[in-house]
């Protein structure tokens, strides 16, 4: 006898069915932004994926004394400009390249609010680097095919939290290909 036989079984299979492709779809989310991480300067814990679902999410690592430190000035940019349409910065202090972020949590928050009045959400200080990487960059990178090889290294996320795009150091936020490319996600 076939399920079209008997239409309760076919119902218990069509929604575990429906269950499962669920699952798959947010199991893209979980797998690079399921990961409970500190807010700067503060006890508190935020798992990524629950506080910015529907999102689309940029994440850079950054360092408040590198020569590409100035583009504090334009992710808060992006993220005044877009973030009322969906879109949220996501900043990691790292002290992986060249010792760029020695001072506490406290100094660096100090530094970003009243150097750059930095709003977008800052996290606790990490790491990045290939072979060192916190699960949160290890999956990005993973996805990407690059870890950051500098500070201000970005990972573009989709409303759906799959990885669209990374960009090398270099890439400004206030690009062009950035900005189209948030502008498309929106």
């Amino acid at each position: 006898m076939t399920y079209l036989h008997h239409p309760r079984k076919l119902l218990t299979w069509i929604g575990a069915f429906a269950l499962a492709a669920a699952n798959a779809d947010t199991g893209v989310t979980k797998h690079l932004l399921d990961h409970d991480v500190r807010r700067l300067g503060s006890d508190e814990t935020v798992n990524l994926a629950e506080a910015y679902h529907g999102k689309v999410v940029l994440v850079v690592n950054t360092a408040s004394k590198c020569a590409f430190t100035g583009q504090y000035e334009g992710l808060e940019a992006l993220y005044a400009k877009y973030r009322e349409r969906g879109l949220v910065v996501l900043g990691f202090p790292s002290n992986d390249f060249g010792s760029q972020e020695p001072g506490s949590e406290q100094q660096i928050q100090d530094f970003c609010r009243l150097t750059y009045s930095v709003r977008f959400p800052m996290f606790a200080k990490t790491h990045v680097r290939k072979g060192q990487a916190d699960p949160l960059f290890q999956g990005l990178a993973e996805a990407a095919g690059r870890y950051p090889k500098w500070n201000f290294h970005k990972y573009l996320l989709d409303r759906d939290g799959r990885l669209v795009d990374n960009y090398l150091s270099f890439t400004s936020p206030q690009s062009g290909t950035i900005i189209n490319a948030i502008e498309k996600l929106l």
